[in-house]
């Protein structure tokens, strides 16, 4: 992914999440570099997908919680600051749902509408919340360094166990720039 699609990440829209998403996928990883001190997104891990209105939805991968799905009983990991009370799914599906969602990875979906929440059960995860930045935050913390930038996977982003999962990123993303 370039840097150019990470400095268009700006904004996040709710209008955007009420619309179905029917663009190529395009999520990458956001990996929180050691100095990023905001408490939010300190040894973080966010996925992050743009629609075509540049808008940016994104999820943290790698902070669990406590809080259990009531009728399901599934683990809902933290997913960001922006509206935690609001349940957030990331899915596998083999086409793109009815209901709006973002097409982040080739069969992989994110979406808070209640649709997609109760209809794909098999292969998610949960997120109270999510991640978005105002126009022009994303971009300021890409020009003071404070993320590393790597493509995402599947088997990354639906890890059950995230311990280790930052430390094991930054350790990836510092190899690819000492390597170029």
């Amino acid at each position: 992914m370039s840097i150019r699609l990470a400095l268009l990440l700006l904004a996040l829209p709710l209008a955007a999440l009420a619309q179905p998403q029917l663009e190529k996928p395009n999520g990458l990883l956001l990996v929180a570099k050691p100095e990023l001190i905001d408490p939010n997104f300190r040894e973080t891990v966010v996925l992050v997908s743009q629609a075509e209105d540049g808008s940016t939805v994104g999820v943290i991968l790698n902070r669990p919680t406590a809080r259990r799905l009531e009728t399901t009983g599934e683990p809902i990991s933290f997913g960001g600051p922006v509206m935690r009370e609001v349940v957030v799914t990331l899915f596998r599906a083999e086409r793109a749902p009815e209901a709006a969602s973002f097409h982040v990875l080739h069969g992989v979906y994110l979406s808070m509408h209640p649709q997609n929440v109760e209809k794909f059960v098999q292969d998610r995860r949960l997120f109270a919340g999510f991640a978005g930045w105002a126009p022009g935050q994303l971009e300021d913390e890409m020009r003071r360094d404070g993320w590393y930038m790597l493509p995402a996977n599947a088997e990354l982003v639906f890890r059950r166990d995230t311990s280790g999962m930052w430390e094991e990123l930054v350790r990836k993303a510092r190899g690819r720039v000492a390597m170029r």
